[in-house]
């Protein structure tokens, strides 16, 4: 697993570890495993190896061993990050995956080993579409953001490698998802904090950046479980979406999270938290991903505000 230390990355070795399969843990050269969520005998049961996506170093070490599956979470994984420097976003988002491909084709050129690859990418890559229908894995790719134009990208050079090499490639196009720990470059967090703030201040508005767009936003541990189920019934050469299939107005999801802390705030919009180019409505399918795993939610979306914010107070 790529990405081994990062948000998701922390669920997914938790509930692998807990179903009992040996994890490699991917991450950056002189990341510290301490702070993966893990708890010590969780850090010790995972064997760490270094991975660098930008070409820096090579990724031998990563593919020598066999392995039944890869998941490819390592990424510029912020649209925020992503805009403040478009080419490194390529660089890892892109390039990196199509690095990562290549040195696991060769693996299985060799006869070392023949695994299913999830690359895990994002809805972004729809763009603003037509309307407010839920977005469907056949709909165009109209990128806007240097985020979702890098994940592309990456869903380019994995599917090509599909075709090229008979690696096993499937692509999760994940739809937003917050949980418990999540940081506060992210929406849901980023609200919630801001408006605990407010209440421990006095203060009766809070800041915000457009509130009016719809987002389909999941729970990571249901994210979690669908990327599992995907390693074991996805078909090579399909992309996934991974999302609940319901949109919430951000205005919406400040409000419940006002009531969640106890605070009577109202949003004030601030222009130095606006985006150009957001995306009005991105709400997704889940059909293909129920189909192929059976795959439902776990954690109602009501859940998942009420834990974000039990994290935050601890």
């Amino acid at each position: 697993m790529t990405g081994a230390d990062g948000f998701v990355g922390r669920f997914l070795l938790r509930r692998l570890l807990a179903e009992g399969h040996q994890v490699v843990g991917a991450v950056r050269e002189g990341r510290p495993h301490g702070d993966a969520g893990l708890d010590e005998a969780e850090r010790k049961a995972v064997s760490w190896a270094p991975l660098e996506l930008d070409g820096t170093a090579p990724m031998n070490q990563l593919v020598a061993a066999p392995v039944d599956a890869v998941v490819h979470l390592a990424a510029v994984a912020s649209s925020s990050e992503a805009r403040r420097d478009p080419a490194w976003a390529w660089t890892v988002n892109a390039v990196g995956t199509a690095r990562l491909l290549d040195a696991l084709a060769r693996a299985r050129g060799e006869g070392r080993s023949d695994p299913l690859v999830l690359v895990v990418s994002s809805s972004e890559v729809y763009g603003a579409g037509e309307g407010e229908r839920l977005r469907l894995e056949a709909d165009p790719v109209r990128p806007q953001s240097p985020y979702g134009a890098s994940k592309a990208a990456a869903e380019i050079a994995a599917l090509e490698a599909w075709r090229r090499t008979g690696l096993k490639v499937v692509v999760a196009r994940a739809f937003q998802h917050t949980g418990p720990g999540q940081t506060l470059t992210y929406v849901v967090p980023a609200l919630a904090q801001r408006i605990r703030d407010a209440r421990r201040t006095g203060q009766r508005s809070v800041t915000t950046g457009n509130l009016e767009p719809v987002r389909d936003i999941a729970d990571v541990r249901d994210v979690v479980a669908a990327y599992v189920a995907l390693l074991g019934s996805a078909v090579p050469g399909e992309i996934y979406n991974v999302c609940r299939g319901e949109g919430h107005r951000l205005a919406d999801i400040f409000a419940r999270l006002a009531a969640l802390i106890g605070a009577s705030v109202v949003p004030e919009p601030d222009p130095a938290l606006l985006r150009a180019g957001d995306i009005p409505h991105l709400v997704g399918d889940p059909g293909r991903l129920r189909a192929a795993t059976g795959w439902t939610p776990a954690h109602t979306f009501d859940q998942t505000l009420q834990d974000v914010v039990d994290a935050q107070a601890d």
